[in-house]
């Protein structure tokens, strides 16, 4: 089996690694768009499983592994932050209050695709804007959706409880991609 990760994230590079896979880091062009009649709960699943059918047809023995991660409050979906501007507003909006973080993972082959979503719980303590403005300067987390790294300060900070697995809100549910590997004889 030749596993290829379709990912820049290095959080899930760090991930698949330690879970002892081998691989190698391909890259997907695909518009991100989520229709508007996808329900939120669908919209990780879905992006992941676009990224899968964006890439190229897959030989014998290769395994592709596409994931997307997505939160949400209050029936919106936090992105990445645009700007420093629009990655405030969403941390003030995440202060105080529980969210949800789903992560959609993918694993395609030349035989079949298995899309599975798994999501999150998280509570944040209240966030001052002093503490928004010192996350945003330090840790730059315009690469994250909902403008925040559960394995940065802000997480450790401030997470006060979450339920689900801690690797889905980092961005890949480790615990499905084996699971998923190990059920279909790929590893």
């Amino acid at each position: 089996m030749k596993l290829l990760l379709a990912s820049q994230s290095p959080r899930r590079k760090e991930l698949l690694s330690s879970l002892g896979f081998d691989f190698e880091v391909v890259k997907i062009d695909c518009e991100e768009i989520i229709p508007e009649n996808i329900k939120i709960e669908e919209s990780a699943a879905y992006l992941s499983d676009l990224k899968a059918e964006a890439f190229r047809n897959l030989e014998e023995g290769e395994v592709l592994l596409t994931a997307d991660t997505v939160v949400a409050i209050d029936n919106l979906i936090l992105g990445k932050p645009k700007d420093e501007a629009d990655a405030f507003k969403m941390l003030q909006n995440l202060s105080g209050r529980t969210h949800q973080v789903y992560t959609g993972i993918t694993i395609k082959t030349a035989e079949k695709t298995i899309t599975e979503t798994d999501v999150a719980d998280v509570t944040l303590d209240k966030v001052s804007d002093e503490e928004i403005t010192y996350y945003i300067q330090n840790y730059k987390p315009f690469d994250k959706a909902g403008s925040y790294g559960v394995q940065e300060w802000l997480g450790m900070a401030k997470i006060t409880s979450l339920t689900g697995s801690y690797y889905t809100i980092m961005g890949l549910p480790t615990h499905l991609v084996y699971k998923i590997l190990k059920e279909s004889s790929l590893i």
